[in-house]
């Protein structure tokens, strides 16, 4: 769980310190600029920009009774971020599983992905889909009529 933190937490302390020193070099317009970007951007780097994640046999099973997707992620993973973001709000509907926090999470996409922990992974009505395009994600999302 900690290592998911690692990459948002440098990237407030770097924020903070280039910040401080143009401070220091009489630039608090530019560090006024700066702090807030570098503080975005961990916060899109950070697990908080995700839907609270469940265990995977746990998403498996919801899946199971309600159809929706599981999506497999990890903290930091650029594709994962991608997907989320494009989702929106709709990215709630989907049971999202972390793959750093859940062994059982992690076993299930190297199965898919021959040995390798590709995120992220959306399991759709059993079958796993390697980074699939949003587009195709948000459609599966949409309640079926």
């Amino acid at each position: 769980m900690m290592r998911a933190w690692i990459l948002p937490t440098l990237l407030v302390l770097i924020g903070s310190a280039v910040a401080t020193g143009q401070i220091l070099n009489g630039n608090p317009a530019t560090a006024a600029v700066l702090l807030p970007a570098f503080l975005a951007i961990a916060g899109v780097n950070s697990p908080l920009i995700f839907p609270r994640s469940i265990g995977a046999q746990e998403a498996q099973r919801r899946s199971t009774v309600d159809g929706r997707p599981v999506v497999f992620w990890r903290p930091g993973c650029k594709y994962c971020i991608r997907l989320r973001l494009r989702l929106g709000r709709g990215a709630r509907r989907a049971h999202w599983v972390d793959i750093w926090r859940d062994p059982a999470g992690a076993a299930a996409v190297r199965a898919a992905n021959d040995g390798n922990e590709t995120v992220p992974t959306v399991v759709v009505a059993g079958r796993p889909h390697t980074n699939p395009n949003p587009a195709w994600v948000r459609e599966q999302l949409s309640p079926s009529t």
